[in-house]
């Protein structure tokens, strides 16, 4: 039979508000009978009702995390972050993933709030104005987490997409390299697709380069998108010297598809991408990639969202984290140069 709290009372000795005191922490008691309610507790193998004091205290120390693919390393890493953290201020999660499907994002972030949890942290791509009508509907602190939204209304952690993709696409121009392809995500995504584009376009426009449609090709962020792009490049009459990829697994997909064309990288093609996943340094050659903190994203994140919950003051309830561009062997001079 299940151990309530009254058997616990009973085998130690105590009052029921007594053992509800130590199971809860509560500083107003006495360290030997302390004791002896935590012995009760072991002999009876008496576990408290989360759900019980859930209700009694409206707080169930609880958090949501909507994470987009579960099998995306680099949000594996984000969530590692988010557990750490809440681990050290007691909190436990609730990790739902999405699928990348609007539809699913939706339904679980309503029935993560059904659950009555303390917070949600939201980890997706776009945040379209029915994710806004849900969110609003919360009388819970949200944040987004490897994300933003368009009009800066939620309090988000994330890095600057513009500014990394620019990053990597100036290594390029600063090798030599001048037709430089682009692998984008969709661009409907305002961080990983189109502010990836537009640093993307902002680094060509600086150094002087003619942006040509015929060299960006728009994927889904997979291995396979990024083979199908470089096929289409490598059927132009003029293809490129070096490809720019919005993640890793498409830039990987991309240095695949080279190799089985006889091509090697980067002597004939040089390949960079923006993530830093661990696949970065299982490819060969070694992925030149501009690092995204993932799992800082995913500290920060929890962090601001315990600060929320817990009504405390926030400065800026919008972090940007830095990054950093990661050279390895993807990336050289083109031939001739």
């Amino acid at each position: 039979m299940t151990v309530t709290i009254y058997d616990v009372a009973r085998e130690a000795g105590v009052s029921m508000a007594t053992v509800s005191r130590v199971v809860n922490n509560n500083p107003n008691v006495k360290p030997q009978t302390r004791k002896k309610v935590y012995e009760a507790i072991e002999r009876l193998g008496y576990r408290p009702n989360a759900v019980a004091r859930g209700l009694a205290s409206k707080k169930t120390t609880t958090v949501g995390v909507v994470i987009p693919d579960i099998a995306n390393a680099n949000f594996a890493e984000v969530a590692r972050g988010i557990e750490d953290i809440a681990n050290m201020y007691h909190y436990n999660i609730i990790l739902s993933n999405a699928d990348k499907r609007k539809d699913k994002e939706i339904r679980v972030v309503n029935t993560l709030l059904e659950k009555q949890v303390d917070g949600l942290l939201f980890m997706g791509g776009v945040v379209t104005d029915e994710h806004l009508q849900a969110f609003n509907t919360s009388n819970v602190p949200i944040v987004l987490c490897a994300t933003t939204d368009e009009k800066g209304t939620m309090p988000s952690v994330d890095i600057d997409h513009e500014g990394a993709s620019f990053d990597a696409v100036t290594k390029l121009i600063e090798e030599g390299h001048r037709d430089i392809a682009m692998i984008s995500g969709t661009l409907q995504d305002p961080a990983g697709g189109y502010a990836r584009f537009q640093g993307y376009k902002r680094a060509l426009e600086k150094a002087g380069i003619t942006y040509r449609e015929d060299y960006v090709r728009v994927g889904n962020y997979r291995y396979e998108s990024g083979v199908e792009a470089t096929e289409y490049f490598l059927h132009l009459s003029d293809r490129p010297t070096a490809i720019f990829a919005a993640t890793d697994e498409m830039a990987i997909g991309s240095i695949h598809c080279l190799q089985d064309a006889g091509l090697t990288v980067p002597e004939d093609v040089s390949v960079i991408s923006v993530d830093n996943s661990r696949m970065a340094s299982m490819v060969r050659p070694l992925l030149t990639t501009v690092a995204q903190p993932m799992y800082d994203i995913g500290a920060v994140s929890m962090r601001l969202l315990t600060k929320l919950m817990k009504k405390e003051s926030v400065e800026n309830a919008r972090v940007t984290l830095p990054h950093e561009l990661i050279m390895r062997r993807s990336v050289a001079a083109p031939r001739g140069k």
